[in-house]
């Protein structure tokens, strides 16, 4: 579902409750503040045509845990005409990670969601639309982004050491309060550790911070969903930026709040030692409420389908069957030279034929580079649920389906998403492109007629090409009983054959490819 408008007000309700290290009401003052936000956001819905009840205002722990939450939610009711939905601690949590699941095609693992007062920790087995979490909801702890700088600065360097113990002890006795099933605590133990979800805006902020010191440098897609670290990499250390404020998406507020977010990642980090990976969110409470509004077989859908399902054209599905022909099967004897599972996934397939034809009537000189971008400030920057791999090899293989003729500028570009995804993956892009561009040069318009769909066939197997030494190949053969179609159909196995040549390799003679032969099946 693509978001149409979102704004941002830059009232904090949990600082607003606390003067000189006390609690307080929330003053007069914000709540005008907050119902100017409010009435002028009802205006923009007006503007947008939004049926009025389908504007819902949700509230959470600021205002459920605030000395004047009842006259502060009236006032809002009063003024806007619209009730206040006040969340429980329990649905805050369970909405919340709705909220990470629809940011991600699957998840599998631990879930924590920090706001401003506290974190949300859960964990979540996420696939096809069925969501999965603890029967107990998710456990909640007052160690919220702006509530550990208050906490801190009460205790003093001397109360740091207790207040880590602290925390240490709860987040790693949530674990096992949680109800964490056999099957999830296998699933960990097979890849090394656990994979641990984020969500909030304080943990965004530290995402964007790891980007900015990612090896990859720039790293090319600035998005924080779906961008993914090691354990290595998300431990803090201090000393390697001097102001965060500097940083790519970090607000003068965000960056105050970096060394207490170092501290609760440190004391998360001791707690449960056998994080492996980490996946940043963007999705929290409002992508929880619209997700979890869904129709299951909505919710089952792959996002990145969904993103593209708006650019197929009439003969998607023929064409997806050639496109999957094109790609061997799995080697039976070495696997080490086999695609990537992320490239040959049915719903990446399928996301590269619905994508076929969304840049072909772009100038030339343009096209392979609007395609290069496409899934980060493009056509699919705004797709919601995307991992960086996977937005990495869709725009490696659509620039070659246009033709990877590329600026100096867009070239430097493209190296650095090869990097990202490795030479291996970087190798199959490539082919799998060229696989694409020869169908959508055979078929210009996108359409391939009924009786057509048995004349042209195509299939890829591996094979062993004897030279000095026996070398291992790509045997790509096309059957072709199309008359009008000969001459682009020679064109195509010539471009394919190219892919294999040394020169095309990622890294050149010396780097990664696997030589191509092509054969014309009568």
């Amino acid at each position: 579902m693509p978001t149409v408008y979102q704004d941002r007000s830059g009232i904090s309700l949990y600082d607003a409750q606390y003067q000189a290290g006390k609690k307080v009401p929330i003053s007069q003052t914000i709540i005008d503040q907050v119902l100017k936000a409010l009435l002028r956001f009802k205006r923009i819905c007006e503007d947008y045509h939004v049926p009025p009840g389908n504007a819902r205002i949700v509230a959470t722990e600021a205002t459920r845990n605030a000395i004047n939450s009842t006259t502060f939610r009236q006032q809002i009711e009063e003024a806007t005409a619209w009730k206040v939905e006040l969340l429980t601690k329990e649905d805050e949590g369970r909405i919340g990670a709705m909220g990470v699941a629809s940011s991600f095609g699957s998840i599998k693992g631990l879930v924590m969601d920090l706001g401003g007062g506290s974190i949300q920790m859960t964990w979540m087995i996420s696939e096809k639309g069925h969501v999965q979490t603890s029967p107990k909801g998710a456990v909640s702890f007052p160690y919220g982004a702006a509530a550990m700088m208050r906490r801190l600065d009460e205790a003093g360097t001397e109360g740091h050491e207790p207040l880590r113990m602290e925390m240490s002890t709860n987040f790693e006795n949530a674990l096992e309060d949680l109800e964490v099933p056999e099957n999830l605590r296998k699933n960990a133990d097979e890849e090394g550790g656990w994979t641990l979800y984020l969500s909030g805006g304080g943990f965004r902020g530290w995402g964007y911070i790891l980007m900015s010191m990612h090896s990859i440098n720039p790293y090319p897609i600035p998005i924080i969903n779906g961008f993914r670290v090691p354990r290595s990499s998300f431990l803090p250390n201090v000393k390697e930026y001097s102001d965060p404020e500097t940083t790519f998406r970090i607000s003068s507020r965000r960056a105050s709040q970096v060394p207490a977010i170092t501290f609760l990642i440190k004391a998360l980090a001791e707690s449960i030692p056998s994080i492996a990976y980490i996946h940043f969110a963007q999705g929290g409470i409002r992508e929880g409420i619209l997700f979890s509004s869904l129709p299951a077989d909505i919710q089952s859908q792959h996002p990145l389908v969904t993103a593209t399902a708006a650019y197929a054209l009439h003969s998607s599905s023929c064409f997806y069957q050639l496109l999957k022909a094109s790609i061997p099967p799995a080697h039976k004897v070495d696997s080490s030279k086999d695609p990537p599972a992320a490239l040959t996934s049915p719903h990446f397939i399928r996301s590269t034929v619905q994508l076929l034809y969304a840049h072909a009537s772009y100038p030339k000189d343009i096209s392979a580079a609007a395609a290069l971008r496409s899934t980060t400030t493009g056509i699919l920057g705004n797709a919601h649920g995307l991992s960086h791999t996977d937005r990495a090899l869709l725009a490696l293989v659509m620039c070659e389906r246009c033709g990877a003729e590329l600026s100096s500028t867009d070239e430097q570009f493209l190296l650095k998403m090869q990097e990202l995804v490795g030479p291996q993956a970087s190798w199959w892009a490539k082919y799998i492109g060229r696989a694409a561009g020869g169908i959508a040069t055979l078929f210009p318009a996108g359409v391939m007629r009924e009786h057509e769909e048995s004349e042209l066939c195509v299939a890829a197997s591996w094979t062993t090409v004897q030279k000095k030494e026996a070398v291992q190949a790509i045997s790509f053969d096309i059957r072709n009983g199309i008359p009008d179609v000969d001459g682009a159909v020679g064109d195509w196995r010539h471009e394919m054959e190219k892919v294999g040549k040394k020169k095309n390799w990622i890294g050149g003679r010396e780097g990664w490819g696997i030589k191509v032969i092509t054969t014309d099946v009568r």
